[in-house]
């Protein structure tokens, strides 16, 4: 098979795999072991070195759906982000990111950089002016996070792309809610891609995980930082996340394409007051979007109308379950204000328009009538 000519289904459901040498398996034999040989042994493998059989194996997948050199995997989507960013980034050093952030990032940035010494900026919004009067003479890094969670703004990625290069700057994104299904940053030129794995590489809610994708230069400097600080990922979980993987654009796509119609549906709802999706016409970054993404990811948020009870419209949902994660093949749904967003300030929840009449829905995979009546059923309780 030529690599570089493979379909992306075919990626995720052959490149990575661990080939069953002795009973010839169809699928990837499961190395638990935390102890190998060091004698006579090309390579000392160790599980925090990240140098097992499987995290070595599907770190080759990952990489290839992220067109990039070598790739890593953690324990969790924020061990990814804290590791690649303090490998690029020391004492005096300064980030711009964007002000609409996932709670946990923008958490680790206020509450621990000051720690290391570190420095940054957010960005007002999502022009090349917002970010570019940001960047000082000791920016290391740009960091983005598009489609944003929960309020789905889209960055544009070959402007942050080049507008690093000419400050000589790193970036990163956090690919999260859009996967190697819906964008390849690196075809934009970002340097360095994060996801929290447990979301839609996992995709069925039972594991907690994380990866960077990047050239083999900036791998081999986060790898250095990561095998200190101890983040890798127990083997039957990296097991798991192959499996997963194998499934996750048919998953996508689905959930594409329920997310949708959901969109479509809560803007005419009487009771919705706004619907973010950058599927929609309406949305501000929706040509952005139809550029940059090949399909809109199946995360959406909406606010209900003012006087409405949150509570009581969450505790109407029989099928929908109120959640804490997202991107399984079961719809779920949130309140930011009370989870990912809980640990902002309220002046800071203001500040990125994260109201408490907001839902973060994450679109499942089940029939889109059925979605819809568990909806209808829980605008009638509130």
């Amino acid at each position: 098979m030529k690599l570089k000519s493979l379909g992306i289904n075919t990626i995720c459901t052959h490149i990575g795999e661990v080939e069953d040498k002795q009973f010839k398996g169809a699928i990837s034999p499961l190395y638990m072991s935390s102890s190998y040989a060091y004698e006579d042994v090309e390579v000392k493998r160790y599980p925090r070195y990240f140098n097992t059989p499987n995290q070595e194996a599907l770190c080759k997948k990952i990489a290839m759906l992220e067109k990039s050199e070598a790739a890593l995997i953690f324990s969790s989507g924020m061990a990814a982000v804290s590791t690649a960013m303090l490998a690029f980034l020391h004492k005096d050093d300064h980030v711009v990111l964007p002000q609409t952030l996932y709670g946990g990032t923008y958490n680790f940035v206020v509450k621990e950089f000051h720690k290391f010494g570190i420095e940054y900026s957010f960005a007002d919004g999502f022009s090349e002016a917002d970010f570019s009067e940001k960047i000082q003479k000791n920016t290391k890094v740009l960091f983005v996070e598009t489609p944003s969670n929960p309020l789905m703004r889209i960055t544009d990625l070959e402007m942050i792309s080049k507008l690093a290069k000419q400050h000589k700057i790193l970036t990163m994104i956090d690919n999260t809610f859009a996967s190697p299904v819906n964008q390849t940053p690196a075809d934009f030129g970002i340097d360095i891609m994060i996801h929290s794995a447990t979301k839609y590489m996992g995709g069925h809610s039972d594991i907690s995980a994380g990866a960077v994708a990047a050239s083999e230069e900036n791998i081999k400097i986060i790898w250095n930082l990561a095998k200190n600080l101890g983040g890798n990922l127990s083997d039957y979980t990296v097991w798991l996340l192959e499996r997963s993987m194998k499934t996750m654009v048919l998953r996508v796509k689905a959930q594409n394409k329920n997310a949708k119609k959901m969109a479509n549906w809560l803007e005419k709802h009487p009771l919705v007051e706004k619907v973010y999706y950058p599927g929609l016409k309406n949305h501000p970054d929706y040509e952005l979007a139809k550029k940059q993404m090949s399909g809109y990811t199946g995360m959406l948020s909406f606010e209900i109308n003012e006087g409405l009870d949150v509570s009581k419209f969450l505790k109407g949902l029989k099928m929908i379950k109120p959640s804490m994660s997202l991107a399984g093949v079961e719809s779920t749904i949130l309140s930011p204000a009370k989870t990912s967003h809980s640990l902002l300030t309220p002046e800071a929840r203001k500040e990125q328009n994260i109201s408490d009449g907001l839902l973060r829905f994450s679109v499942g995979i089940e029939e889109v009538e059925d979605i819809i009546a568990d909806l209808e059923g829980a605008f009638s309780k509130c």
